[in-house]
């Protein structure tokens, strides 16, 4: 820092700008690679997302003797089914930890089929795009492809 004539201290304009661009120069480097991991980040999200799904319907499965419906949705995982075939032994408060139905990480409702076309349920994401289909990070994620 440098003294100026009125007694006060402070930075010179040149210092100012130096540090300017030294930030400039490190967030052009560092900003790509971590929006670049964002659409990475809600795949995996997805993914985990659906694999808790899985538990939960296995769990309401044990209790219960069947998965809930097309109809019940995953909402039967949250709130006893009020349609369809009621379940005798729902489990008060519910099976997931946090008493609600998230969203996917795009924002839109994970779509749940009972009996399922690839398994006895099927739970999938429409990806980024929010259309069936897609690749990439468009591409859907389904509970039948999830390691």
């Amino acid at each position: 820092m440098r003294r100026s004539l009125g007694g006060t201290e402070g930075f010179t304009l040149i210092e100012l700008m130096v540090v300017i661009v030294i930030l400039g120069i490190l967030a052009a480097i560092i900003a790509p690679r971590v929006i670049g991991r964002t659409d990475e980040a809600k795949v995996t999200e997805a993914r985990v997302q659906i694999k808790n799904f899985d538990t939960a319907i296995k769990l309401y499965k044990i209790d219960n003797g069947r998965y809930p419906t097309t109809e019940q949705g995953l909402q039967a995982l949250v709130v006893k089914p009020s349609v369809g075939i009621i379940p005798r032994n729902w489990r008060e408060g519910g099976y997931l930890d946090n008493k609600r139905i998230p969203k996917d990480p795009w924002g839109n409702p994970y779509i749940y089929a009972s009996p399922g076309l690839n398994g006895d349920y099927d739970i999938l994401s429409l990806g980024r795009d929010g259309a069936r289909g897609g690749e990439g990070y468009d591409g859907d994620v389904e509970s039948w492809n999830i390691n």
